[in-house]
């Protein structure tokens, strides 16, 4: 059934939804095996697919569309193959909590101009992955590449055992039917224009949305010239720049500008002329927005839009400009192999420089540096503090080093790249398969642990005192604080302990004053004495009153600095009381 008007699009919705409160039972094998073959299915397309979409949009390089095609199939496979989706996918019997994995439901997914089947096989994949179904509202300039990519998905899934119906598509797009398909689904995973992004957050469902990209490049003067120039120019020609990851703008330091301007020109790219830049500028923006018709195209063919000659092989059409704000057109995003390029005297003006850049366009987003890894460690945790993007890159072309896997393993392989609340987005890293589900904790009663503290050696029975007397001896104390009370004090308990501490050489002070429940006054006064004598040791005797006496004013002693207030803080769990004990006897 095609999907044309609201009606047709109601009955597709309804589809999906079955198809999906069916998947939702299917096990983390039958998922797994579901999810291998409609990878395989996508990456034995990724030619004729490619070559589908450029014909289709007129947009990019058959070979970087396969390139992408086969990321988004093989490179998502890889990464996500072995992870659990289904079911319990975390288990800790000892603290007593399960994880349990849920899908979503119905996630309903935006596919743009410029990536129409490498971004619907990603989607699709992860969805797949999740046990959701999917719903495609392609770019009506895309929408038969779009859909064909779904197909070939969708009848590689059911052949491996999934569902009938758990991917669709909207035929013949519109606002209209957009607006429909994400007003009703579970989900909207939306890659577009800024405008379609903010009308997936308005859509009243949960939206994960991508916002647009204006990536700075710096070059500082410590930089791998050759290094730094040959990724900007494999990453900004790759697909004619459609990637939104892709440079915007060069930020070079001034004692290197003219070797790295040299070493552009050295490998294909054309620098304009001041006359030139002027022409350019003319077709980059169309009443304040990017001009579509240069998305995509060559350097060559947008030359030619704006009447400059350039060679047929010119790989980027560098303008040297001075302002990052929004009336200079190249500081825009322009999805093409259009690069500005500035220059600066030192690198806190480059990372303003930068910063403007992003704020303006790019919020979020990606922004590179390029420098010497090993000998600029300072200036890499400068530029990583101040970008306020997701992905803060280091020597990295950025179309490819942005969506991960590719110069850094750790960085999720993805081709919906969140700009968190900067951009107005939901998530700020690289979208997965996490994203799409829901998560269950089930968690068992359990009773916290409990411990206590002892002293290291407890003497007792009768005789025994002489013995531990004794060891401070061994120990070298020299000076010991006695904390006790009158009464037993004048019974005379205190003499038997100062008769042996004598027999030991060790000089002695008693402190009698300790009353019952004993008040802080009481035991900042022993504080003071104790800070006269400058005891090495400290002897409580009698019972709980001078025991707490005894204990509050050797920290007192200790750490004069503290509040008693915060030592006194009342807590429910000694392990997570927020004052933090001083350490003792140090």
């Amino acid at each position: 059934m095609k999907v044309t008007n609201v009606e047709e699009l109601s009955l597709k919705l309804k589809e999906v939804k079955d198809a999906q409160r069916k998947y939702s039972n299917y096990s983390q094998e039958q998922v797994d095996e579901i999810f291998r073959q409609a990878a395989m299915a996508a990456n034995n397309s990724r030619i004729s697919l490619a070559k589908m979409a450029q014909e289709e949009t007129g947009m990019g390089i058959v070979e970087d569309k396969v390139i992408k095609n086969h990321f988004a199939s093989e490179y998502i496979y890889n990464k996500y193959k072995d992870e659990k989706t289904c079911g319990v996918i975390e288990r800790d019997s000892s603290f007593g909590i399960e994880r349990v994995a849920e899908p979503i439901g119905v996630i309903a997914a935006i596919v743009p101009t410029t990536n129409p089947t490498s971004t619907a096989i990603f989607k699709a994949l992860i969805a797949l992955k999740t046990r959701n179904g999917i719903i495609f509202s392609p770019h009506p300039r895309a929408k038969e590449s779009t859909i064909a990519a779904a197909k070939i998905i969708l009848d590689a899934a059911v052949k491996a055992g999934a569902p009938e119906g758990i991917i669709g598509w909207i035929d013949e797009p519109s606002i209209e039917l957009s607006q429909l398909v994400m007003k009703e689904s579970d989900l909207v995973l939306a890659t577009g224009g800024p405008g379609m992004v903010r009308a997936a957050y308005s859509s009243g469902k949960p939206a994960i949305g991508v916002g647009a990209g204006n990536t700075p490049a710096i070059i500082d003067e410590t930089a791998h010239i050759k290094m730094a120039v040959n990724s900007i120019l494999l990453s900004k020609t790759f697909d004619n720049g459609v990637i939104c990851a892709s440079e915007q703008s060069v930020i070079v330091m001034d004692e290197i500008y003219e070797e790295v301007k040299d070493e552009f020109r050295r490998r294909g790219a054309y620098i304009l002329k001041e006359d030139e830049i002027d022409k350019v500028r003319k077709v980059i923006l169309v009443n304040g927005n990017i001009n579509p018709q240069i998305v995509g195209q060559s350097a060559y063919s947008i030359a030619k839009m704006a009447k400059v000659e350039v060679p047929k092989d010119a790989k980027v059409l560098i303008g040297e400009v001075e302002s990052v704000e929004l009336e200079e057109p190249f500081s825009h995003e322009k999805l093409s192999p259009i690069l500005a390029m500035y220059r600066v005297n030192t690198f806190d003006e480059a990372l303003k420089m930068a910063s403007r850049l992003v704020e303006l366009g790019g919020f979020g987003h990606t922004s590179v540096l390029y420098t010497d890894q090993n000998n600029s460690r300072d200036r890499i945790e400068k530029f990583g503090s101040v970008m306020k993007t997701g992905r803060t890159i280091i020597n990295m072309p950025s179309s490819q080093g942005a969506i991960g896997d590719i110069y850094n393993f750790r960085l999720e392989p993805s081709l919906t790249l969140g700009c968190g609340s900067w951009g107005g987005n939901s998530v700020s890293e690289n979208v997965g398969v996490k994203h799409l589900l829901n998560i269950k904790s089930i968690a068992e009663r359990r009773e916290n642990m409990l411990w206590f503290r002892v002293p290291e050696k407890v003497y007792f029975k009768y005789g025994c005192l002489p013995f531990a007397i004794k060891e401070l001896k061994d120990m070298n104390k020299k000076k010991a604080f006695i904390v006790t009370d009158k009464t037993l004090y004048d019974l005379g308990f205190v003499d038997i302990v100062i008769q042996s501490l004598e027999h030991h050489g060790i000089d002695i002070k008693v402190f009698f004053d300790v009353e019952p429940d004993p008040t802080l006054a009481t035991a900042r006064k022993g504080a003071e004495e104790m800070k006269l004598f400058e005891p090495d040791v400290i002897i409580a005797i009698g019972g709980g009153s001078p025991m707490d006496a005894a204990k509050i004013m050797w920290v007192l002693y200790e750490h004069p600095e503290i509040k008693f207030e915060d030592l006194a803080m009342r807590f429910m769990d000694i392990r997570k009381r927020v004052y933090t004990f001083p350490k003792m006897g140090e």
